[in-house]
């Protein structure tokens, strides 16, 4: 029997089976891609999933960009095929970045020269293991859309990262309905072309309230993303809110909506100086 004879409730039930064969009991489902943080990972069911569109929000400055880049680092550490691309960095800006966070240096530091003998050590290890296993940097193509289209039709990838959502708006009358469609598109190429996108979002709803986490609402979109969404992660961290609360680096990735699962949240630990986050409950990989 040919691949194609088998119907798709009897593809999923084989790939059922075979992961239950796997000899590694964390290990996920075969179309989904560890993010390399593993307390998400757990949440999410062994990674994010080919056909999802994954959403993570946050205020300006909450560390949106340094989170999605640290799971595209680790993500292509383990053979997954990631692409980032960026509407607010260019390709060489996104390099430092990586380097910082990876080999635990300051970028400033990094972009002066200002590195002791270790810390060149460590980013020129960095260096070399990122241009033999490293994701695949561009930015935002002025044709929009369209643009993400060509990308996946040039190249097998099978995570695409568009840091921020926003960026594909630029010069739209009514930035709430054409982040709605946008919103609808991305699913759509997801599930086309059977891999995940993983967008990532300002809050441009947000207003100040006694709890200042986000919520779903924030994000605006007419109810699109709560609609085509799978899983809409909010990043939140409690020291741009108290900072005399002794609080710094405690970070929050609340889960606000989980199309097969539940909600809740998981913590992390920002070390700002490197832009590098870490898992709280597996720290230090």
């Amino acid at each position: 029997m040919r691949p194609t004879d088998i119907s798709p409730i009897s593809q999923v039930m084989r790939r059922i089976d075979l992961a239950a064969e796997e000899t590694v009991p964390q290990a996920g489902p075969r179309d989904a891609f560890a993010t390399g943080f593993p307390s998400l990972d757990r949440w999410v069911g062994g990674g994010v999933r080919a056909g999802d569109l994954v959403v993570l929000a946050g205020a300006i400055g909450s560390g949106k960009s340094a989170l999605t880049l640290a799971m595209a680092l680790r993500m292509a550490e383990v053979g997954t095929k990631v692409a980032v691309v960026s509407g607010e960095m260019t390709v060489e800006r996104q390099m430092e970045r990586a380097l910082a966070i990876e080999g635990r240096v300051r970028v400033d530091d990094l972009r002066q020269g200002r590195l002791d003998d270790a810390s060149r050590a460590a980013v020129g290890a960095v260096a070399v293991r990122l241009r033999d296993q490293g994701p695949r940097f561009d930015v935002m193509p002025p044709e929009g859309f369209e643009g993400l289209t060509a990308l996946l039709r040039a190249h097998p990838i099978d995570v695409l990262i568009v840091d921020p959502i926003q960026a594909l708006l630029a010069g739209r009358p009514d930035p709430d309905a054409a982040l709605a469609s946008m919103i609808r598109q991305l699913k759509a190429l997801a599930l086309a072309h059977h891999l995940c996108i993983m967008a990532v979002s300002h809050l441009p709803h947000w207003t100040p309230r006694p709890d200042p986490r986000p919520v779903l609402e924030d994000l605006g979109a007419m109810g699109a993303i709560q609609e085509s969404a799978d899983v809409v992660l909010a990043l939140f961290r409690e020291e741009m809110y108290t900072p005399d609360h002794g609080v710094e680096g405690a970070t929050e990735l609340l889960v606000r909506k989980h199309r097969n699962g539940s909600l809740g949240y998981l913590d992390l630990y920002f070390y700002k100086q490197w832009l590098r986050f870490e898992d709280m409950l597996d720290p230090d990989r």
